[in-house]
């Protein structure tokens, strides 16, 4: 058996931290989102062409089925992005994990990657869960061509710790990730690609959290625990709804955290 590779963002090699200002962030998290429910939808636009001009029965039921398949597809791209990039229940300062758990499977569960999910049925901070379904993302990332991704989340919503399992063929930390989410990409640019593990480094820092990855044979585990700034250790005073933004950001004028 393979020997454990370990790594976390404090070991980054790479040496300057990015601080991305809010029209860029905010137009770098469009892309992703756009990126992601494209398909789908030009999926939909192909089958009502063919509902239109094709009177071949097994051709419109192929087409109907398409638009189905595709247009769940689409809704489930949506609900996930609302909740891992938006505003989602902005009026408060929770998210319930079991909202978490669902759309991750909406957008998961399928027959290349399975999810299993251990939760406390509660309601934990927003950024907390942001940065669960960040993580998802990543996880499903560091199996390219499938498998199953283990999710489980302990502790309270005050101190929870997230451990994340990706098991499956070639199984790989997902590429330039801890950088990323250490907010040093290389080259000190992000772009579209890397967008998403930049801002899980964002939405952790404001969270309070440390995240780190072992590569172990066909499985990558991502776990994210509270700092000390997070626990409430003596000393280590929990940041305040003011001081809830990214640590790199050096004046309010930078993006804050929803």
């Amino acid at each position: 058996m393979s020997s454990p590779i370990e790594s976390s963002p404090s070991e980054s090699p790479a040496p300057t931290s990015v601080t991305l200002d809010a029209l860029d962030l905010s137009a770098l998290l469009c892309s992703r989102v756009c990126h992601d429910v494209i398909s789908p939808i030009g999926a939909i636009v192909n089958g009502l062409e063919v509902l239109e001009d094709d009177d071949d029965p097994s051709m419109r039921e192929f087409a109907l089925d398409l638009i189905r398949k595709s247009a769940k597809t689409a809704s489930a791209r949506i609900q996930f992005a609302r909740i891992a990039f938006g505003a989602a229940g902005s009026a408060g300062a929770s998210i319930d994990l079991a909202d978490a758990e669902k759309v991750s499977r909406a957008m998961f569960g399928d027959e290349k990657t399975q999810i299993a999910w251990s939760a406390p049925q509660a309601l934990f901070p927003k950024n907390a869960v942001k940065l669960l379904l960040n993580l998802v993302v990543i996880a499903s990332t560091a199996i390219p061509r499938g498998g199953h991704i283990d999710v489980k989340v302990t502790g309270t919503g005050e101190a929870p710790t997230f451990t994340l399992h990706s098991k499956g063929s070639h199984a790989r930390i997902p590429t330039h990730a801890e950088a990323l989410i250490a907010g040093r990409p290389e080259g000190g640019v992000v772009d579209a690609h890397g967008i998403l593990p930049f801002y899980a480094g964002l939405v952790a820092r404001a969270a309070a959290m440390d995240v780190r990855f072992v590569l172990q044979g066909d499985e990558v585990t991502i776990t994210a625990t509270p700092t000390e700034a997070g626990t409430g250790l003596p000393g280590a005073p929990r940041p305040s709804v003011e001081d809830d933004r990214p640590s790199d950001s050096p004046s309010p004028s930078d993006t804050q955290l929803a």
